[in-house]
């Protein structure tokens, strides 16, 4: 794409067509662009459009999606298109800060994330004058530069705070701060002085505050991996100001300066060197009663959210991204002064506690505020170690949590108007959710019914909170099982269903989630409410993939689904048919729309459907079978995994169906073979689908294209041999051994080149056949080794003869020996999309899991004793053969372990 007025034209008419809301124009929109991702200054334009357009929007449209474009193309994968060309990458760098700084606040967060995606893959090594080309600007004295400069470095080193300690991560942090620390800390100190200078300026006090959160939150990011040494001398500089900024009674102070400056206190309040910065009582008196109790307070600004965007109130409060909140950070520092100091800083609040819910007490109405903040300190001042799955699992002993719960928690579980003070109840559904690790069973169960009720309450924070509580509960095993559960059963159900149909809550993700988490707990129980149930499922679902927004109430959704099909049909197989007639309508048009989040899913349920069948395949699963081989499917990484388990699920049910249909479907599985077995990240679907078509299709129906599929693996193994390949292949060739015969797969391998069956085994197999990993492969490759071994005459009268011995103690040592699990020095560094279960874009549902298939069954159920049996026939077909070529050369230790095999199954060598 030339850089032109005539692509920039071109650009700009499509990103206006991308916030159509009709999705008929906007979807092409979104394709074209995508479609144009891999040409040459493609994000050059986006830049000019993004600097030079008059038109605002296009503007903020062409930053978002250039951001987008860096996120999703910046990273350089393996087997996967580069789609960003070196000459774009280097002009990119060369002009993105410079960009940046000039910008609009709005477009320039874009492009410092974007700095940012680009550092993460590029910082220090291809980028390394970036850092010092941010520090010049703090000389600048324009504090819109400034922030921007601060801003970039915040999204760059906020990593630090989440990743592992090793010595490169501190290479670069020491790197960064020797370049930053000292500037950074100079326009610390400059900047607290111009606050004191423009002390009657409110909107220079407004940027400046901005610049403190931004240097607070570096200042958090680069002291996370505790490196002490750097910012030491400082300390109590920094200390000093900070308290002294928290404890100013100055309403123009920002919640996230605020935030951000307690944070800094609770990070280094837990760190055992600086114990001594507040060990004097007088300190810790005055950082509770001055820092935390003002800023536990539920602020009108909490209060619109709750009120007015609950969605945001919740993703804060619930999944922790509150982060920047004053409340948060207050809970914070009271955790972490509690690991030193747990005694007076439980003495300090208890008095205050008690004292708000006195207040509270004398005038509800008026005095709610107090008891929430009461809440809050509670539940900071007891929780000291939690699990997601558990809650608080560690509590402080000096907080009595049952009675706080029967005396003040309850009562507004309990209260009759279940719209009276709705963030009450709120904190009291929280307070259960939290401890409920820490509460007896019988205040749980309690609690349970009167939660149910809360479903329904106008608050959505409140029937929100409510349906989470009730997904939580169940990991406790309170109820033992559905049986426990059974007086809450119909009300549960229609009380969740009833609650999506609540103002904003339509795509309630934790509602969504609460439904299938009672489906999987009720199990058989919910089965008379299916047929009513199902039908309000599909429903939603077809609404969702209307413009699919949610997800993670998406996902659920299909969770709770696959829960349906599973239960009902686990009790009646026959039901398998009204689940069809329900679903298939709706997924007919999500594929007919080519809804891309839902195939995954969609594919996925449909495996779990055609499982259920005995051996056969409607008619409305192979007017479909040709669209799934289609190769636009195949472009997608996501689509990879479900469509393969459904293709497998086709040639379980019927391989001969497909083999004597009309069309030749052969070929077209053969080529989706040929596409996933070139790619190092998803060659091990390949395998799944070639094993399938030699297990399942009629061995007349692919004579044929066998000596084809073998080229194609051994040009493979010659381009790029990886442990993960060499693993598949180990066991496809043993499936091969085991279902057509050692004669043929050793025919097929000579027939490719002379003496190549010999070469495998001496090259492939005995030396790799220990890092063959899983129960079921394992056996696979016992069996068709065996077979090699004892039904192979080239074995025993070629010049493969010299490989017998050696092949036995190998398999010997498959049963006896740990597992190999190393991995040569190049393949340390694959990348995570590379491995298998890791898919960009796809999503296992868990309800949707297919159960371990194996290929032998109970024909063999143990393979010691089958090697035993064998080498027992083989000797007896050639007296004196075996026990020689055991006695010369077989280790005493193997031949040890297959004396016990042959005694085992009562057999002897002639």
């Amino acid at each position: 794409m030339e850089l032109n007025d005539g692509n920039l034209q071109t650009l700009t008419e499509v990103l206006r067509k991308t916030l159509d809301p009709d999705p008929t124009v906007r979807r092409p929109a979104e394709k074209f662009l995508v479609s144009v991702e891999g040409n040459q200054n493609y994000p050059l334009l986006l830049l000019t459009l993004l600097e030079k357009s008059q038109d605002n929007v296009i503007r903020v449209c062409a930053a978002v999606t250039f951001k987008n474009y860096i996120k999703r193309n910046w990273r350089i994968v393996e087997d996967e298109p580069n789609k960003i060309s070196d000459p774009d990458r280097t002009a990119i760098k060369a002009n993105i800060v410079n960009l940046m700084l000039s910008s609009p606040e709005q477009i320039q967060k874009q492009l410092s994330d974007a700095i940012s995606i680009i550092g993460r893959e590029d910082f220090p090594q291809k980028w390394p004058d970036l850092l010092t080309e941010m520090v010049t600007r703090f000389r600048s004295g324009d504090f819109h530069i400034i922030n921007g400069v601060l801003r970039t470095a915040h999204s760059l080193f906020k990593r630090y705070r989440h990743e592992f300690k090793s010595n490169e991560l501190w290479s670069e942090i020491k790197l960064v701060l020797d370049t930053f620390a000292l500037p950074l800390t100079e326009l610390f100190k400059a900047t607290i002085e111009l606050c004191q200078t423009h002390a009657t300026d409110v909107n220079a006090l407004k940027v400046l505050f901005s610049s403190l959160t931004l240097i607070s939150k570096l200042f958090y990011s680069l002291n996370f991996q505790d490196l002490p040494e750097f910012f030491e001398d400082n300390m109590e500089t920094w200390m000093t100001n900070f308290h002294g900024l928290l404890t100013l009674d100055n309403k123009l102070l920002q919640t996230d300066l605020v935030s951000n400056a307690i944070q800094f206190l609770a990070s280094v309040c837990e760190r055992p060197h600086y114990k001594h910065l507040f060990e004097d009582q007088n300190t810790l008196t005055s950082i509770c009663e001055k820092v935390i109790v003002p800023n536990m307070e539920f602020r009108s600004a909490d209060e619109e959210a709750f009120e007015d965007n609950s969605e945001e109130y919740i993703r804060r409060d619930l999944e922790g991204s509150d982060i920047d909140t004053r409340r948060r950070a207050a809970c914070d520092l009271v955790r972490g002064l509690c690991k030193f100091f747990e005694g007076p800083v439980t003495a300090i609040f208890s008095g205050y506690v008690n004292s708000m819910l006195g207040e509270y007490a004398k005038n509800p109405g008026g005095n709610w505020k107090h008891k929430d903040a009461a809440i809050y300190l509670v539940t900071s001042l007891a929780s000291k170690a939690q699990t997601q799955k558990h809650g608080i699992t560690q509590a402080n002993e000096l907080v009595n949590l049952t009675d706080f719960f029967v005396n003040h928690i309850l009562p507004d579980l309990k209260s009759p108007n279940v719209n009276e003070f709705p963030v009450l109840k709120a904190d009291a559904i929280k307070y259960v959710m939290i401890f409920r690790s820490q509460l007896p069973k019988e205040q749980l169960l309690q609690a349970v019914p009167l939660l149910i009720t809360h479903l329904q309450a106008e608050s959505t924070v409140e029937h929100t909170y409510a349906a989470h509580a009730l997904e939580r509960l169940p990991s406790l095993f309170i109820f033992q099982d559905s049986a426990e559960m059974a007086p809450f059963t119909e009300l549960l159900l229609n009380n969740l269903f009833k609650s999506l149909a609540l103002p904003g809550s339509a795509e309630n993700e934790y509602i969504m989630k609460a439904i299938m988490r009672s489906f999987s707990l009720l199990q058989e129980a919910i089965v008379p409410y299916i047929p009513t149930l199902i039908g309000q499922l599909t429903h939603k679902l077809l609404l969702v993939s209307k413009n699919p927004s949610k997800p993670h109430f998406n996902h659920y959704l299909f969770e709770s689904l696959c829960l349906s099909v599973r239960i009902t049909c686990k009790a009646n197989p026959a039901t398998v048919g009204s689940f069809e007639e329900a679903l298939f309508p709706v997924f007919t048009e999500i594929l007919q729309n080519d809804v891309q989040e839902f195939l995954p899913y969609v594919f996925q349920v449909m495996s779990l459907l055609l499982e259920i069948h005995s051996n056969s395949i409607p008619s409305s699963y192979m007017a479909l079978f040709p669209h799934l081989l289609q190769p636009v499917l195949w472009e997608r990484t996501g689509n990879i995994p479900p469509l393969v388990r459904l293709l497998q699920a086709y040639l379980e049910k019927g391989g001969a169906t497909i083999a004597a249909s009309a069309e030749d479907k052969i070929p077209g599985l053969l080529g989706v073979f040929q596409k996933l077995i070139a790619s190092k990240a998803n060659d091990h679907q390949g395998f799944y689908l070639i094993n399938s078509i030699v297990e399942h299709m009629p061995p007349e129906s692919i004579t044929q294209y066998r000596k084809q599929i073998f080229v194609l693996l051994f040009q493979r193994l010659q381009n790029s041999k990886t442990t993960k390949f060499i693993k598949s292949f180990l066991v496809f060739i043993s499936l091969y051994c085991v279902k057509y015969g050692a004669i043929a797969l050793q025919e097929i391998f000579d027939s490719i080149q002379p003496k190549m069956f010999g070469m495998v085994l001496e090259k492939i197999v005995i030396p790799e056949i220990q890092k063959v990993s899983g129960a079921v492969e394992k056996k696979i490759c016992a069996v068709g080794i065996t077979k090699i071994l004892t039904e192979c005459p080239s074995m025993m009268d070629t010049e493969y003869t010299k490989l017998w011995t050696p092949l036995l103690q190998a398999l010997i040592g498959l049963f006896e020996l740990p597992e190999d699990d190393s991995i040569p020095d190049d393949e340390h560094f694959i990348d995570i999309e590379d491995t298998p279960g890791y898919q960009t874009a796809f999503s296992q549902l868990a309800f949707a899991g297919k159960k371990e298939h194996d290929p032998i069954g109970d024909a063999v159920s143990n393979p010691r004793i089958l090697l035993a049996q064998s080498l027992h026939k083989l000797s007896t077909a050639c007296p004196g053969r075996v026990p020689s070529m055991l006695s010369t050369s077989l280790n005493a230790e193997a031949l040890q372990y297959l004396q016990g095999y042959l005694q085992a199954a009562s057999v002897q060598l002639v």
